[in-house]
């Protein structure tokens, strides 16, 4: 067995077992080896923490696919573990593109990522809903198509555009499912009762619960109510840019550096990255 299909399957049965995993979201190479170095299974690209880093907003367009697989294939050679990227909306408008995007994500080392409804048109923010089950079962596919067990995650983006229709959000999951979707996921739900909605509406497939912005559920709460997998998104690197940004705002404001009592040792952070 290949370690790509070593990491494909062990990415596989971590969606079988019979509890909740968390899947943190490395923005680059060196923060993935430090979140492997604690014991995490399996990581997931952020669109968003890699866009910052680059000095760009995030947006529909800001990253192109190319980007987003460099990212993806750096995380994915700094550490042993299963990663998952963040495919945005296949960078395409259509069927084939979405399968383009899985066929050329799985050539890059990666062995999962997820397909939104998201048009990236602020005016008509989510793909009709024929359209969106038509762009799920073209990435099953092609996902289908590759040697190893690729795990597509498809996402359902009305609350994150200020839709906020429930109902709508769960018959598009439920038709992603019968389309043949791995996991399902509906990032910014806003409460326990809609996390336990999902989980019904799709059993058994698993589900994705993002735990970044409003809503505060622990792992031992998300994994009673059946959950599978759960990410943050951006939510590390907005940790790691709000610490920086503090720093740096001490010196500049107050002309002091006591922020340096709360970094890492330098001594520690070398250590993460030795051979």
């Amino acid at each position: 067995m290949d370690a790509q299909t070593l990491r494909a399957e062990t990415f596989k049965a971590l969606h079988e077992r019979d509890r909740a995993f968390v899947m943190p979201n490395p923005w680059d190479a060196g923060s993935a080896i430090m979140l492997a170095s604690l014991g995490f299974e399996a990581l997931a690209t952020t669109s968003a923490g890699y866009a910052f880093s680059l000095g760009r907003p995030d947006s529909q367009g800001a990253l192109t696919l190319e980007d987003t697989l460099l990212n993806a294939a750096m995380i994915a050679n700094a550490t042993t573990l299963p990663v998952a990227a963040d495919l945005e909306n296949g960078f395409s408008d259509t069927p084939e593109g979405c399968a383009q995007a899985i066929l050329r994500a799985a050539a890059s080392g990666i062995v999962g990522g997820s397909i939104e409804d998201a048009t990236g048109i602020a005016v008509d923010p989510i793909y009709p809903f024929d359209l969106a089950v038509e762009r799920v079962e073209a990435a099953v596919a092609a996902a289908r198509s590759l040697p190893f067990p690729f795990t597509l995650t498809a996402r359902a983006e009305n609350l994150l555009h200020g839709r906020l229709d429930l109902p709508d959000t769960l018959r598009r999951l439920q038709a992603f499912a019968e389309a043949g979707a791995d996991v399902l996921y509906a990032p910014g739900l806003r409460s326990a009762e809609e996390v336990l909605a999902v989980v019904k509406a799709v059993a058994p497939k698993p589900v994705n619960v993002l735990m970044s912005g409003g809503l505060k559920l622990s792992v031992g709460q998300l994994n009673a109510m059946g959950v599978k997998r759960i990410s943050v998104g951006s939510a590390m690197a907005l940790a790691a840019y709000g610490e920086f940004y503090r720093a740096a705002q001490e010196v500049h404001e107050r002309g002091t550096f006591t922020f340096t009592e709360r970094s890492m040792p330098y001594g520690q952070a070398t250590q993460f990255f030795k051979d």
